[in-house]
């Protein structure tokens, strides 16, 4: 990020004596029209009136410092080439007699301290189920993981992602208990009905649903029975963001967030956010509105923090969170990438990847992609849907299943189940025990594929898992029967510690090599999220990009070989610059000489080269 906000801390204690924040008149008008669209004008009025509130008093919080910090902020260098995003709970990793969040720093100070700069804690509050993200108390961090001077902790050497998970509570938090005891406050909180048929046949068939679980969740409440909305699971209550009330507390939620140091927050499951019978139920107008609302008021109050959609769709309309480019998200998980990858790899083709790539473009110099292939659920297929076949979607199925993975299923528009998600660790998808590959192929495929994710305009993450190589835990799997713990694995962090200082294990290589790539990418400005990519069409069985910086002085040609065999790729020097001379790998600092206007390299099985051209500035 642009400058370093995690070492400036908040006020605990608000400072009434200063000058009231004012919201300049042209960013409260466009609130008050978003409002409009959600509710009554009456409604609309005070929801903002409270709006303006809670933004005041959560700039007297706000140090002076970092007040006039923000007044040299660049939103162009909001995310740079130096940001990799590293994702993982709070508890993946386990030492005797120590909070894991507190382990999680230990870790992150010994083996990512300049390679990694950004930790995505995946939601470290009390729970009920779901791994975490069926929420009791968004404001209290999970006694089991640590507390929050452990979050701060980590706060000072990292940039900090937040999960918001704004469209839904647990079973078992205030608010819901409040609801079941019949408080008038809370009756509004949640979308129910009095009768289970009072949702019609003909709506629920509209409802896109991410899940085979029922819409409706019948609960006995002081009132009589009542038949809750339910888009995940039983526990997972959803908000009724009709009810102006919950947006009010769900913006105080957010800025409480950032008062603790979160300098992106992830909207979870935000394209469910608001519940319409009658309609599809995910990304509708409403749902739009009130990421644009949150955009303004984080433009409005901290702009340094970024507000990140995870909605799970297809391409076309996973990127329509980006709005005009500065109006919604200012970054997008790019849920198309990883089947695209595995397929280049279990296919050694690389053309439906780079034909998808050639078509990747953020919608603003200030938007982006956030470019991950695992994360602590699974491989979504839905990104790919319209650009992958369902022959293709198919054998991404098939492959997993025979290297011992798992498909979830969700109900599609027509009632029938269909692959949703492929649970399987990213390292098991790509290499199969029995196959017979020696370590060195298998380590050489693993990174191969991870080179594509780092090499993209955007920001990369990496699952913690995949910085060990994970295989898959089956045992998890048999004892829970759910198949998303199949890469959820606890690490004893004695066991990593060791592993990391033994040349020859599989850890310590993958770490190396690994690390050894971030380094590069992190000190080359033509991986600056801002600048073009180019996509070069040399060899099906080579994935390749040429990247620029923003300011078009330093650029770098990335080669990735998706297969087992050697190739001979021939590349027009006028394709990338026309640059003769010797052309050197940043990563092997190999040299390769033009002639007659061409580059011609021999790439090893699942070699990776990034090549810089002779008059690059150094």
């Amino acid at each position: 990020m642009y400058f370093d906000v995690t070492r400036i801390t908040y006020n605990s204690e608000p400072d009434f004596s200063r000058p009231l924040f004012e919201l300049p008149r042209d960013v409260r008008d466009q609130m008050l029209q978003r409002l409009r669209v959600l509710y009554p004008d009456s409604v609309s009025e005070s929801a903002l009136a409270e709006i303006e509130r809670i933004l005041q008093l959560f700039n007297a919080h706000k140090p002076i410092d970092l007040i006039e910090l923000e007044k040299h902020f660049n939103s162009a260098e909001r995310f740079t080439e130096r940001d990799i995003i590293l994702i993982t709970y709070g508890d993946l990793l386990y030492k005797k007699h120590q909070s894991p969040l507190k382990t999680l720093g230990d870790f992150c100070g010994a083996y990512l301290k300049g390679t990694i700069n950004t930790i995505h804690i995946l939601p470290f509050f009390p729970s009920s189920s779901d791994r975490g993200f069926s929420i009791i108390n968004f404001e209290t961090v999970d006694p089991l993981l640590g507390s929050w001077s452990d979050i701060e902790s980590l706060g000072t050497s990292y940039q900090m992602m937040f999960d918001g998970v704004i469209n839904h509570v647990s079973s078992k938090s205030r608010w819901f208990i409040e609801f079941l005891a019949g408080n008038p406050e809370y009756e509004d909180f949640f979308t129910w009905f009095a009768e289970e048929d009072d949702l019609t046949d003909e709506q629920r068939s509209l409802i896109f649903r991410p899940r085979t679980s029922h819409i409706l969740t019948r609960y006995e409440t002081l009132r009589g029975p009542r038949y809750i909305w339910t888009t995940f699971s039983p526990d997972q209550i959803d908000l009724n963001y009709r009810n102006h009330k919950v947006l009010l507390k769900v913006i105080e939620i957010l800025l409480f967030y950032v008062r603790h140091g979160a300098d992106i927050l992830r909207l979870d499951a935000v394209t469910y956010l608001w519940n319409q019978p009658g309609t599809r139920c995910i990304h509708l107008e409403q749902t739009h509105e009130i990421i644009k609302l949150l955009r303004n008021i984080i433009s409005a109050v901290a702009p340094y923090v970024a507000l990140v959609t995870e909605t799970n769709l297809p391409y076309k309309e996973n990127i329509a969170y980006f709005g005009n480019g500065s109006d919604e998200a200012h970054m997008i998980y790019n849920f198309a990438l990883p089947p695209l990858v595995l397929h280049a790899f279990y296919t050694g083709d690389t053309g439906i990847l780079s034909a998808w790539a050639d078509s990747m473009t953020p919608a603003s110099e200030t938007a982006t992609f956030f470019n991950f292939l695992d994360s602590h659920d699974g491989i979504g297929l839905l990104g790919a849907k319209d650009i992958l076949s369902q022959q293709d979607i198919d054998l991404i199925c098939r492959q997993t299943e025979n290297h011992g993975g798992f498909i979830s299923y969700k109900t599609a528009e027509d009632g029938t189940d269909v692959p949703y998600e492929l649970n399987i660790t990213w390292y098991s998808a790509l290499n199969k025990k029995e196959d017979g590959d020696s370590l060195r192929i298998q380590i050489k495929r693993f990174i191969a594929s991870r080179a594509i994710a780092l090499v993209l305009r955007g920001v990369p993450g990496i699952y913690l898992h995949s910085l060990f190589g994970t295989h898959n835990d089956h045992a998890a799997v048999h004892g829970t029967s759910e198949n998303r713990v199949i890469n959820r694995s606890i690490i004893d962090y004695m066991s990593i510690m060791r592993s990391m200082t033994h040349p020859k294990s599989k850890k310590f290589r993958i770490n190396k090599a690994l690390g050894k790539m971030i380094l590069a990418r992190t000190a080359h400005r033509a991986f600056h999220p801002g600048g073009p990519q180019k996509i070069l069409s040399i060899s099906p069985a080579v994935f390749a990009v040429m990247r620029t910086s923003p300011d078009g002085d330093r650029s770098v040609v990335t080669l990735t070989n998706v297969t087992k065999s050697k190739c001979r790729v021939q590349i027009p020097l006028k394709e990338v610059g026309g640059s003769k001379g010797r052309w050197r790998d940043l990563l092997s600092e190999k040299e390769f000489s033009t002639k007659e206007e061409i580059l011609s390299i021999t790439m090893l099985p699942y070699e990776v080269l990034w090549l810089i051209p002779p008059l690059n500035k150094e």
